[in-house]
């Protein structure tokens, strides 16, 4: 590969001011939109849009990784030194002479950048969210510690970014970056919930102990399982099991778990140096597979309970979005993993991780809930 530094900062800020551009257009768009309403109906606005981005965003990376993109430029943050692909033009055309395939070519290296545009114009937008919500902090029901937390998480963001491309793919680091993205959604969906119940002049709705304990519980198995399906991602295991509900048709296929669950070595290969066994890739895929059992059974159980109850429409929502996941997951393993499937799996994932965020921030027991009823009639 054409000889570039790993790190090179020379083109910062140019791409700061690509950023800047990228956010203007939301940012005008909410300011013109809301322009006579409150500087906290603004604010509002421009959180929903923030998210609703945020959501793009986690598709365009999961874009980035399907076609192979992620090294399309081998340094960081620009392009060989370059804010764009087009002053990598020379470095790029004679990696595609030595390898027409890639990892570096033209269309790739413009995927891998536009990634990166988008990142840093998100990057700016929570920094606008961050800086008028302390300006306003008196006026606006989020405390403004959530959007600075927001923009510091988008920090290490970047920094997994930085290190998924210097660390060649490494398969633990791409998974955290994928779980960041997650995490930056839950951060923004958190903000969201408190300003639509500021709006509403209400607090969380009461649901029983119990059930608000299966929902929480709920929402760490999904957790979990979007690392599995990261990881199944990140090391290409996919197509390791072409059937279902059999894989290579057997219900037990030979698996090689120590292998594939060694977290920290490099794409396709073992801690030892070695490449990783088609055993090792059918381990991973398949314990995926098995906890999906596990969580659909937990969710569709969480529904099924929240039907009739204050939460009856995210129990709709909660139906639609199980539905989605097991048609494109089977869609992957039937069809190939085509392009198509594989981004409405990880966007129905992406969606899970909104709506069970949206559900615990929207929700509280129901004895916690008259405490803070009571406390409230004491104080008046």
């Amino acid at each position: 590969m054409t000889d570039a530094s790993l790190y090179d900062l020379t083109p910062a800020i140019s791409l700061l001011l690509v950023g800047l551009a990228v956010a203007s257009g939301p940012l005008t768009w909410v300011w013109l939109r809301h322009r006579q309403a409150g500087r906290g109906q603004w604010v509002v606005a421009l959180t929903v849009l923030t998210l609703f981005l945020s959501f793009d965003l986690v598709l365009f990376g999961a874009f980035t990784r399907l076609t192979d993109s992620g090294l399309g430029c081998p340094d960081w943050p620009g392009c060989y030194g370059n804010t764009s692909p087009t002053g990598a033009s020379a470095q790029i055309r004679a990696e595609e002479v030595r390898l027409p395939e890639g990892p570096v070519t033209h269309s790739k290296a413009w995927i891998e950048m536009v990634h990166r545009y988008l990142a840093g114009g998100i990057g700016i937008l929570a920094l606008t969210l961050a800086a008028a919500t302390w300006w306003r902090r008196r006026d606006l029901a989020v405390s403004p510690w959530w959007p600075t937390a927001t923009v510091l998480w988008i920090c290490v963001q970047a920094a997994f970014g930085a290190l998924t491309v210097t660390m060649k793919l490494f398969p633990a680091i791409v998974t955290l970056h994928l779980l960041g993205g997650m995490v930056l959604l839950a951060l923004l969906t958190v903000q969201e919930v408190a300003y639509r119940q500021a709006q509403r002049g209400s607090g969380p709705l009461a649901l029983a102990a119990p059930l608000r304990g299966w929902l929480i519980a709920a929402y760490a198995l999904l957790w979990l399982q979007v690392a599995l399906g990261g990881w199944v991602s990140t090391n290409y295991a996919v197509l390791a099991c072409s059937s279902f509900p059999t894989c290579q048709g057997s219900w037990w296929p030979p698996m090689n778990f120590a292998q594939g669950f060694e977290l920290w070595r490099h794409l396709g290969m073992t801690g030892a140096g070695e490449p990783i066994t088609f055993y090792a890739l059918t381990a991973i895929h398949y314990t995926h597979r098995l906890a999906a059992y596990a969580v659909f059974l937990v969710l569709g159980v969480l529904a099924w309970q929240l039907r009739r109850g204050p939460l009856h429409r995210f129990a709709k929502w909660l139906g639609v979005l199980l539905g989605w996941q097991f048609l494109s997951g089977l869609s992957n393993v039937v069809l190939g993993w085509p392009m198509v499937a594989a981004l409405a799996h990880t966007g129905g994932a992406a969606g899970l991780v909104v709506a069970l965020t949206w559900a615990i921030r929207e929700s509280r027991a129901e004895d916690t809930v008259a405490r803070s009823a009571h406390a409230r009639e004491v104080r008046a």
